[in-house]
């Protein structure tokens, strides 16, 4: 019974499942315990300033990391340090182009006396620094993937949020520190786990002197259409907290109480992101072997079990919406609990179309068609930025901004499922039945 659990426990779909939730569970303790030691307006401030620097995180490595991903999957030694070299090389000279062009533009709104709401500030002035502490782990993390060794991962970002979450313990019981020396402290945290990363030689710098302008052309052919595929995934949800920040009625109190019903919603998608981690190499190698059909039947069989999976989580988060709302946020929200439970139930039913239209993402890229995934995500972004658009400035309603997130997620499914039919006829009726042949037969799917 003990090498059955040691073995599942191995398994590559598992793994990425443990390391995701894991991962996922501190981040879920660092945003309660955030929650609860910032007012809401400073808490709001530290939603944008984070949510900022994700959206450009995926950016810089948005640009090779699909790529490197891909191409490692068949790369020997040679071709493994110059891919590794070349990404880390790129990624540098991205990273000193987006700190020159942010602290340009905090020096002119200053010369310029232009108030920008305080998380905006806050981005241009330390998202530079973040971003040069967490360049190391977030390249390793390109390599982790290709290499399917979540259990690596999970211990890289283990020694990056963990340290954070017990620093936030500490916080909150002694130091009472505020939002200035929290940024500093995920700073140091963020160090930390590069330097590992880099000493161990994971990242891809200590080969930078094998970079060469081949390797760095295909990772840039492939990856500026991925790299446009995951700006506009990030713009789907973090657009909502960007255009709220604009709000002269909602700001930053409307970002903090948008949040709490976001963050349950991202940790209902814990297991896609596990899945999608370990379909998409399977997918690719398949579709490079030129075995469509076998393509095909991994798309239905995940993209259903997810969904399966998901049906009965989201009935009881729409049950249990206020208590989970109150878990989460603490008291300071229970004056907004009508509004934040309505706008948690309308999530619950974007997760359920989630599965479908992330997976026929994922599938585009596979059988190496980027750019109709790309195509997609910015018809989904441009539906998404127009409903938010309206929805704070003309209705000025959280309402209304999630309610915008389940039509765009529609129009998603319609464009990739269109796409699709024409590329490698996919039939939408396979789905359910492959998903729970996923269930029946799960070896079929575990251990390879």
């Amino acid at each position: 019974m003990i090498q059955k659990l040691k073995k599942i426990r191995k398994e590559k779909n598992i793994s990425s499942l443990i390391a995701n939730v894991a991962v996922a569970f501190l981040g879920l303790v660092s945003f309660m315990l955030l929650t609860r030691q910032l007012s809401k307006p400073l808490f709001g401030d530290w939603v944008l300033f984070i949510t900022l620097a994700t959206f450009v995180d995926l950016l810089r490595f948005g640009l090779t990391r699909t790529s490197v991903v891909r191409l490692l999957a068949g790369a020997n030694q040679e071709d493994y340090k110059k891919l590794l070299g070349s990404s880390s090389r790129i990624n540098l000279m991205l990273l000193l182009a987006i700190a020159t062009l942010c602290w340009t533009s905090y020096g002119l709104i200053k010369v310029l006396e232009i108030e920008p709401i305080n998380g905006y500030q806050l981005f241009l002035l330390w998202y530079p620094l973040l971003a040069l502490c967490n360049l190391g782990w977030n390249n390793a993390s390109a390599l982790f993937q290709a290499e399917q060794n979540f259990n690596r991962m999970m211990v890289v970002r283990f020694s990056n949020i963990g340290v954070f979450v017990l620093f936030l313990i500490v916080n909150g019981f002694w130091l009472r520190w505020g939002l200035l020396e929290i940024i500093w402290v995920n700073l140091v945290v963020n160090l930390i786990s590069s330097m590992w990363c880099i000493l161990k030689k994971w990242d891809g710098l200590l080969y930078l002197k094998y970079a060469d302008k081949s390797s760095e052309k295909e990772l840039i052919n492939f990856g500026k259409y991925s790299m446009g595929t995951l700006i506009g995934s990030s713009l789907l949800k973090s657009a909502d907290t960007f255009i709220i920040g604009l709000s002269p009625v909602l700001g930053s109190a409307g970002i903090a109480m948008y949040a709490i019903p976001l963050k349950l919603t991202d940790l209902l998608g814990i297991p896609l992101r596990s899945f999608t981690m370990t379909a998409y190499p399977r997918m690719s190698k398949k579709s490079i072997e030129g075995d469509l059909n076998g393509v095909r039947k991994t798309f239905y069989a995940y993209s259903g079990a997810i969904t399966l999976l998901f049906v009965p989580v989201a009935i009881g988060c729409y049950i249990f919406a206020e208590e989970l709302i109150l878990l989460l946020g603490g008291k300071e929200y229970e004056s907004s609990l009508p509004l934040l439970s309505v706008v948690f139930r309308i999530f619950t039913v974007y997760t359920l179309l989630l599965p479908v239209d992330r997976f026929t993402g994922v599938l585009l890229d596979s059988i190496n068609k980027p750019k109709l995934n790309l195509y997609k995500v910015i018809y989904m972004t441009t539906a998404n930025i127009i409903i938010d658009l309206v929805a704070v400035f003309v209705f000025e309603s959280l309402v209304v901004v999630a309610l915008g997130t389940v039509l765009f997620t529609i129009l998603g499914i319609i464009l990739g499922f269109h796409y699709l039919r024409k590329e490698i006829q996919i039939q939408t009726r396979q789905i359910l039945p492959e998903g729970i042949f996923f269930f029946k037969n799960l070896n079929t799917y575990l251990g390879g």
